[in-house]
């Protein structure tokens, strides 16, 4: 029985070591719970096939963590997790200009032919939108997107932990530092609370915090981060808002519905952070609830339930790695999940886990070569 250790428990981490304690590995997850991890704050939209985003190497791999989705949930709910906070509810990509709209629903047609996972795509004028989504301003012209859904990272990080710990895994709470044969360049395990933890592989799974665990190593791992705030709010109105599509507006903004009349609107693009500052400021809150209440007016007089903020771990050229760490023996990592982290988060951890016991892999690891991050 392989033991590992993994470093790192939101959903790249989570996933990583549910599939390994599904495939008989000894598994020890560890975390050091710090304000700010990106899957606690996130409420994520799964619905990569409208992007602009040109670089098809990152496209490839949003598409297949997508189209994992309805395995992973039907593999949870087989270990006997039913609350995953994952629901096929479609996505409403919404434009004022319906000349925009025609163009969305053009690319995901063309993109459809290898992703049929894409599902229904139909068009909606302003009365049907509403219907779907009552709190939606007047005037916008939207394309549905039936295979999209909606995920609470939150929710889906402690179904695959709970189900990991079915299969035997071990989950620590504490400040883990690795543990390695400098002359024998092999990382042999952690320590963590003054005790040693000895593995056969350890896995690097810490988001934007991942470069103080590599450096122990004379790595430099490039790891920059983005900040990211949310609001929760709880309507007034008795909507079900369960089942209410996700909003895709053409800013960088979005709203999700999710049970008992809760509407998530998010998030903040915050590139120059000072340290890892996880503070909810009125300005973050400003630039939310401004573009969230011009999409939806009636939510001013909603409550406001939480507010969360994570770091968004970004490496170069905005690209996810994976890989095992050059030139270290027993030493694996995978980051830069970006804004799409809990699109790609679960699909990823598959991979990872497959790599760290020497299993055929699905994607081409020369296109996410974890080197090019690392100095």
């Amino acid at each position: 029985m392989k033991t590992v250790i993994v470093i790192g428990a939101g959903i790249l981490g989570a996933s990583t070591a549910y599939q390994l304690a599904r495939s008989g590995a000894k598994v020890l997850l560890i975390d050091r719970q710090d304000p700010g991890q990106a899957t606690a704050a996130a409420a994520g939209i799964i619905c990569p096939w409208l992007s602009q985003r040109r670089n098809q190497v990152w496209y490839r791999l949003a598409k297949a963590g997508a189209r994992y989705y309805p395995s992973l949930i039907e593999q949870l709910h087989s270990d006997g997790e039913t609350d995953s906070g994952y629901a096929q509810v479609g996505a409403l990509s919404i434009h004022e200009e319906a000349a925009k709209v025609d163009r969305m629903e053009e690319r995901a047609r063309l993109r459809r032919e290898d992703a049929p996972e894409i599902g229904e795509i139909t068009r909606h004028d302003e009365q049907e939108i509403r219907e779907q989504f009552p709190l939606l301003a007047e005037g916008y012209h939207a394309v549905r997107i039936s295979g999209a859904a909606r995920v609470d990272g939150r929710a889906l990080r402690d179904a695959m932990i709970r189900a990991a710990a079915r299969h035997g895994a071990e989950l620590l709470y504490g400040d883990a530092e690795l543990l390695f044969d400098a002359d024998a360049k092999r990382v042999t395990g952690v320590t963590m609370g003054g005790r040693t933890y000895s593995a056969d592989a350890t896995v690097v799974c810490a988001g934007a915090w991942a470069r103080q665990l590599l450096k122990p190593l004379a790595i430099e791992f490039n790891v920059s981060y983005q900040k990211a705030q949310i609001i929760h709010l709880q309507t007034q109105e008795q909507h079900d808002t369960d089942a209410w599509p996700v909003i895709m507006p053409p800013t960088d903004q979005y709203l999700l519905g999710f049970q008992q009349r809760r509407i998530v609107i998010g998030a903040t693009h915050e590139n120059d952070v000072e340290g890892y500052d996880a503070r909810v400021t009125a300005g973050g809150m400003q630039e939310v609830l401004n573009k969230g209440l011009t999409l939806a007016p009636s939510l001013a007089d909603s409550t406001i339930i939480e507010t969360r903020v994570g770091f968004r771990p970004f490496t170069p050229g905005f690209l996810p790695v994976i890989g095992a760490v050059p030139g270290w023996d027993g030493a694996y990592a995978a980051n830069g999940l970006g804004a799409s982290g809990l699109t790609v988060g679960p699909y990823m951890g598959s991979q990872l886990a497959k790599l760290v016991l020497g299993e055929a892999l699905e994607i081409e690891l020369s296109d996410y070569d974890i080197a090019k991050a690392m100095e």
